[in-house]
């Protein structure tokens, strides 16, 4: 009997990420993540990719964002923000920190923050 939602990734390290996202839904009773770990389990051509650009027109000073794919560097950023991503570009993460922003993996996100409250998904 096959399952149906199987992860058919083979990056390890996504499919953990998936599995604790999954997990922490249940256990918090927070719909983000499983939005999260479904936007994750799509194939990497349509996962996001957000410039700098979109992040400082959609956000204002201290928003909380995740990114469901990878932060690329085109753009600036002009106030601080926390943005949780699967990857950053190089350009993308220093831009970030100029700005006295920070940048987290989302596992640590989700530790921040179990319930999720206050943060934006950006796709």
């Amino acid at each position: 009997m096959r399952r149906k939602n199987r992860v058919k990734a083979t990056n390890t390290y996504l499919v953990e990420l998936i599995r604790l996202l999954k997990k922490e839904a249940r256990e918090n009773d927070a719909p983000i993540w499983r939005d999260v770990a479904e936007r994750l389990s799509k194939p990497r051509q349509r996962r996001a990719e957000i410039n700098l650009s979109r992040l400082n027109r959609y956000t204002k000073e201290s928003d909380e964002v995740i990114v469901p794919g990878k932060v690329l560097g085109a753009g600036l950023i002009d106030h601080p923000l926390t943005v949780a991503a699967f990857a950053f570009s190089d350009q993308a993460k220093e831009k970030i920190l100029n700005a006295k922003g920070k940048c987290l993996s989302i596992p640590d996100l989700v530790k921040l923050n179990p319930k999720g409250t206050n943060v934006k998904i950006l796709k």
